[in-house]
């Protein structure tokens, strides 16, 4: 005898309208920046500039993926997806991952020779580049500063990032001005480039992992695996799952094996119960099926 408990919970982070114009705004102004820094990096001479300028554009594809997720987020599960759209931020971040990672080899290319060989880049170019910087990402930093979105919060570190980045690169422009060092832009370049390669190396593999649907939150599947097995009405489990659709929204499923004397009243009962206590591990589906000791399942052991 097969009894399925199927529960819902749908969540949706930022779909307001709110949050999706935060999300354009801070979109707009990081891909128009970015174009600048790049011909600004272009005209300086600066190396720090352009590793600048790929670190934006990192954040610009992160931002551009987040503001038509927040809109993909409102459709509703179809027969094509039918768990929703979550999984596109995925695909997004896979993407954004591979750019970053390019643009950052890129970098590394033009700014190593420059330590044996080092170019004097336009200090007063690149200080006003610095300040514009600033003020750009600040401004959109506190843009995103009144979102409540998860979405919105981590767009809201990568801009603080920003902001912080181009402090130092205002700091290596005003020690230019007055003293001929030209090393410092590689240097600058290369220990901001290394910065995101790290981040991105760390955030890829995390991404990799999901895709492959590798189990989120090993304590989290220690946990709700105790939980299961000690309830006296199950004997044991299998068919036990829980994978992630975008790194925060979990599916669990797994086969309960009861023992025989349960009667239908007692599998009732303990329905209600897994029901209340799962709740508090908030996965958005969860399948159980609930079997006995003397039947054969048809998924196999």
């Amino acid at each position: 005898m097969h009894s399925h408990s199927h529960c819902h919970s749908h969540s949706h982070h930022g779909t307001s309208d709110n949050a999706s114009k935060r999300i354009g705004w801070a979109f707009f102004l990081n891909v128009i920046f970015t174009i600048i820094e790049f011909i600004g990096g272009w005209l300086t001479n600066s190396t720090a500039i352009m590793a600048d300028a790929v670190h934006d554009l990192g954040d610009s594809l992160s931002i551009g993926s987040a503001w038509i997720l927040n809109k993909l987020s409102d459709k509703k599960a179809d027969n094509t997806f039918s768990y929703g759209y979550k999984r596109f931020s995925l695909l997004g971040a896979l993407i954004n991952g591979l750019v970053l990672i390019t643009g950052s080899i890129w970098i590394l290319l033009e700014a190593i020779p420059r330590l044996a060989a080092p170019q004097m880049p336009q200090a007063e170019g690149m200080l006003l580049l610095s300040i514009f910087g600033i003020a750009v990402n600040g401004f959109a930093a506190y843009k995103l500063s009144a979102g409540e979105s998860l979405n919105e919060r981590v767009l809201n570190w990568h801009l603080l990032e920003d902001v912080l980045g181009w402090v130092a690169v205002l700091i290596v422009s005003i020690v230019l001005l007055f003293k001929p060092w030209p090393i410092l832009d590689p240097i600058l370049s290369i220990a901001f480039t290394l910065y995101i390669l790290f981040n991105v190396a760390r955030n890829l593999k995390e991404t990799v992992l999901l895709f492959l649907q590798a189990t989120p939150n090993e304590k989290q599947d220690k946990e709700v695996r105790n939980l299961l097995l000690s309830k006296p009405e199950v004997n044991k489990l299998h068919h036990f799952h829980i994978w992630s659709l975008d790194g925060e929204h979990s599916v669990m499923t797994v086969h309960l094996v009861l023992r025989n004397e349960v009667t239908i009243s007692q599998m009732k009962a303990l329905k209600n119960q897994l029901q209340e206590e799962l709740a508090t591990f908030t996965f958005v589906h969860t399948t159980i099926e609930l079997e006995f000791s003397d039947e054969q399942c048809r998924d196999g052991i």
